[in-house]
């Protein structure tokens, strides 16, 4: 597409190793300083374990064009056609600039020597860079991890950016699908053991649900084992799918292998034991009915690494492995394993990746302390994938005094770290096979798509949560996600019935806090439906104080809280807990909704230009949310940015073609006549009608 078909290199199953520009042989023999990954949510480190990541999406989006084409060059213009095709050239042109400069100040000076801008094209190329999605050429002819990798959709986190960015993901995901299914089904037509051969067609089948031969393959491994039952469920389940993609009916050899296995007579299967989630999830541990205690997390006492404070910085190690432990513990649907309890084993380094230790996740880090100051290294690490480290941040702070310094560092690194493992959670529950379905595994697969609030994923989310309290009618979680979804449906606009949706989005809100007034996270969603759309934030205001002192970590709830203030008129208020939101967890999936919620107290203080930097920011980070552009349209209105303005006017009505003054206002929950006025006002001199 535009061109980079010819640029990019393929993913041939056969090549070992690529030319640089600079005429030098890149394989699997260098050592890797830069790590970048584009399958799953976008990540970078290096050497050194740091991690860093350009905060706009746009710009991440072109270091993953540029490093999915290294090492050849893009044109520029290029670029600006899959990232910025809806605006004015000159315009273009300078946010392209925008996002060179953000990734040279992200990613520092080493970038340097594999950042190369040139007047027309620019590249991304040099030794000791590795990219995950063109790893699997290089992988050995025989390694299924290599497929495994593939099971995250690429850059899962950046679809929305512009159409024509969308078309090109489309066309990437569609190649390197290919790609992996040819390289996996090599490995698995030598495979002679059926379990190994099973849980590689497993992997196969989180890219391609539909795939005829891997699921033949699955009923000759059941049918070796003797398992005709399992058998004949992998046969409907095959058929299932393919219905549902729109694929061909099954082929006579696939029913002939059904007849020579025996399978095709036994007790009806049940019709749950055939749903199949969006890409197939395998069951780990059992899950509560209302998705508690989903994952085990280990805390460890972090390691000390200052010979010449140990006891003071011990000190330190313990306490916040503990207030961890506590804080964590919070979460409904996280289990803690105490981090005294790891004390013992934290203390034997060789022990690591921790073998033998019962939980998904590990949470340790290391404290580093020079005179005062004091420097904290967190990480994640995902005992299911090979202990592999899936979050990493670093803290700087002055180490003065230790007690402040403790729940200072409780609250940010479990605001950031719980968001973490509720999306990685809800990814690996969409990309591994099933053989049955909870009502918390669909509330999981269904959360990504809420957050993104893309309109065809977002529909399917609903009947995700749909089945979910068809499968459990008591599940708080299901309810109070159900809620959420119906509020983001009406003030996107997209609800054929807004009153229907309205009244069906306060009951299931209502039903969640019945079922679970002790649940945080139940409560604050509860809170915003009832003040957004019932238009009722004094009593939503409640809610959300109820959820901060239940999870005073739950950033959400500070974020829910300071909109139900500006609804009030609190803009000062207001503007304390957006803050807080964005400061506890400033990667947080819900980045955009915080930033929205600066924009809001902003706009109505009269501080335009401010509102307008947030704003750009919450549109950047989710063009598709409506409800940021209306706040930032306002602001431009009313500073008289005419063409600015003109831009997201466009964008706006590109979400809600039908949206006016009198209709955004009447959709709006603030309270006070005065900032109605300036909210509609600001509107009016952008040039809505």
């Amino acid at each position: 597409m535009l061109g980079l078909a010819n640029q990019r290199r393929g993913l041939s199953v056969t090549q070992v190793g690529t030319t640089r520009q600079d005429g030098l042989q890149r394989g699997p023999a260098e050592s890797p300083v830069f790590r970048l990954r584009l399958m799953g949510h976008m990540a970078i480190d290096d050497s050194l374990g740091r991690v860093s990541l350009p905060r706009t999406r746009k710009a991440r989006a072109v270091l993953a064009i540029l490093a999915m084409a290294s090492p050849h060059p893009v044109l520029r213009l290029n670029l600006i056609a899959l990232l910025w095709s809806q605006r004015q050239k000159e315009q273009a042109q300078a946010s392209l600039r925008q996002a060179l400069h953000e990734l040279q100040d992200v990613l520092g000076p080493t970038w340097g020597r594999l950042l190369h801008a040139e007047r027309h094209h620019l590249s991304l190329y040099g030794g000791g860079l590795s990219v995950d999605a063109l790893n699997l050429h290089i992988a050995s002819p025989r390694d299924a991890a290599a497929v495994r990798q593939f099971q995250d959709p690429l850059l899962e986190d950046l679809a929305g950016l512009d159409p024509a960015f969308d078309r090109w993901l489309t066309i990437e995901r569609e190649r390197m699908n290919r790609a992996a299914l040819v390289w996996g089904e090599s490995i698995l037509s030598d495979q002679k053991d059926p379990d190994a051969a099973l849980a590689l067609a497993e992997q196969l089948l989180t890219i391609d649900r539909g795939h005829e031969g891997v699921w033949r393959t699955v009923m000759r491994c059941y049918g070796d084992l003797g398992d005709r039952q399992s058998a004949r469920l992998a046969f409907e389940r095959c058929r299932a799918a393919r219905a549902e993609l729109g694929y061909p009916a099954l082929s006579p050899e696939t029913d002939e292998l059904m007849v020579r296995i025996g399978g095709t007579e036994g007790p009806p299967i049940a019709a749950e034991a055939l749903v199949l989630p969006p890409r197939g999830a395998h069951r780990g541990a059992p899950r509560g009915t209302q998705g508690r205690a989903t994952i085990r997390v280990g805390i460890l006492p972090l390691r000390t690494v200052d010979p010449n404070h140990p006891g003071h910085a011990d000190g330190l190690a313990l306490g916040l492995a503990e207030e961890l432990t506590t804080s964590l513990a919070r979460f409904r649907w996280i289990s803690c394993v105490s981090g005294s309890s790891l004390t013992a084993i934290s203390a034997d380094a060789a022990s690591r990746p921790w073998n033998g230790i019962d939980a998904d996740f590990m949470l340790d880090g290391t404290i580093q302390r020079v005179g005062r100051n004091i420097r904290i290294l967190m990480r994640i690490v995902d005992m299911r994938s090979g202990a592999e480290v899936v979050w990493a941040r670093r803290f700087d702070r002055d180490g003065t005094d230790t007690l402040a310094l403790q729940d200072e560092l409780t609250a940010e690194i479990v605001a950031q770290v719980e968001p973490e493992l509720l999306m990685r959670e809800a990814r690996r529950d969409t990309q591994r096979p099933v053989r049955t379905v909870s009502a918390s595994d669909l509330v999981l697969q269904a959360i990504p798509a809420i957050y993104r609030v893309d309109r065809d994923g977002y529909n399917a989310a609903g009947a995700m949560l749909e089945q979910a309290l068809a499968l459990d009618p008591n599940h708080a979680s299901a309810h109070a996600w159900f809620a959420y979804w119906h509020l983001f449906l009406v003030g996107q606009g997209w609800a054929d019935d807004p009153d229907a949706s309205t009244r069906r989005s306060e009951m299931l809100a209502q039903r969640a806090v019945t079922l679970d007034p002790s649940d945080a996270r139940g409560l604050t969603l509860a809170g915003h439906v009832r003040a957004f759309l019932a238009k009722r934030p004094r009593e939503a205001c409640l809610l959300h104080d109820r959820a901060i002192a239940l999870n005073p970590n739950l950033a959400l709830a500070w974020a829910f809280s300071s909109l139900a203030l500006s609804y009030l008129g609190r803009h000062e208020d207001a503007l304390i807990r957006a803050r807080q939101a964005s400061r506890m967890s400033p990667s947080d999936p819900h980045s955009f909704f915080f930033d929205n919620a600066l924009t809001i107290p902003h706009l109505l203080l009269g501080d335009y230009e401010k509102a307008v930097e947030f704003g750009r920011r919450a549109v950047e980070l989710n063009p598709g949310f409506s409800s940021s552009y209306k706040v930032y349209l306002s602001a431009l209105g009313h500073l008289g940015s005419a063409k600015e303005a003109t831009n997201v006017r466009a964008r706006l009505l590109a979400l809600e073609p039908d949206l006016t003054v009198d209709g955004a206002v009447a959709r709006s929950p603030l309270t006070l006549p005065e900032d109605l006025a300036r909210y509609a006002e600001g509107l009016r001199r952008a040039g809505m009608r």
